[in-house]
């Protein structure tokens, strides 16, 4: 009746490198749009799963997904409003007006001395935005991305977080290959995807070795699809030299 809810076990084991992480990203593929609570194909959750997740040691929610708009553009302008009101999450890949865009995408955090630059997109939304406000960032909208990318060029790392790929596939598209390939040429240092729900490979693109995990598949899942269940998550270390690189 309090509208509260019992996630602890969803991230009990591994809520550890979440919270020793300096910055931990996960994919919100779900909007906080209030009762009534559904889930597929139009997701709503809970306000206190937001409370559950930064309490794991969440910092950055990834909200360019094609689950966004499953409530509309009000239930996405209310998940902005309720990410933003707790203090030290982050959202990115999505924007509430102009100025936000302007600072969010990318999102840049320091830590420990070091800047990270975020930047996320999605091939496309089940369904579409009823208002002009908020906006996401599309993976069609090169421009957006690339101007994204020169802003974030100064970054120690410019990681890229796409939502793109085919569902259920273990194997990346052509079509992932060949934005990979275009993301890394333009300045990102790291390539990390999410959507297909199932672990895809990890390769290297262009003669800067740019690192591309495909896809992680699911954190928390109970898709009963082939591979659906199998869970991978990327640890990335940053360590400056002496000589500053």
């Amino acid at each position: 009746n309090d509208s509260t809810y019992d996630f602890s076990s969803y991230f009990s084991l591994i809520r550890d490198s979440h919270a020793g992480a300096d910055i931990c990203i996960a994919n919100m593929e779900f909007t906080t749009a209030g009762k009534p609570y559904t889930g597929y194909p139009a997701f709503s959750a809970p306000d206190c799963y937001i409370d559950y997740l930064a309490s794991c040691g969440i910092d950055v929610l990834l909200a360019s997904n094609n689950h966004i708009y499953d409530k509309g553009s009000e239930g996405a302008s209310r998940t902005i409003h309720r990410v933003q009101s707790h203090n030290g999450l982050h959202l990115c890949g999505i924007a509430a007006d102009s100025d936000q865009m302007e600072q969010t995408n990318p999102l840049t955090l320091r830590r420990k001395g070091m800047s990270v630059s975020m930047i996320n997109f999605t091939y496309g939304t089940n369904l579409g935005a009823d208002s002009h406000w908020p906006k996401i960032n599309y993976m069609s909208d090169r421009q957006r991305i690339k101007d994204a990318l020169d802003r974030a060029s100064d970054a120690d790392l410019v990681m890229v977080l796409p939502h793109w790929g085919e569902e259920y596939s273990l194997v990346p598209s052509e079509s992932q290959k060949t934005t990979a390939l275009w993301l890394a040429e333009n300045g990102a240092d790291i390539i990390i995807g999410t959507h297909p729900h199932v672990p895809q490979t990890l390769e290297t693109v262009t003669e800067r070795n740019v690192p591309v995990a495909f896809s992680l598949g699911n954190a928390v899942s109970n898709m009963s699809a082939p591979n659906t269940q199998m869970e991978l998550m990327a640890t990335i270390r940053l360590v400056r030299h002496s000589d500053g690189d």
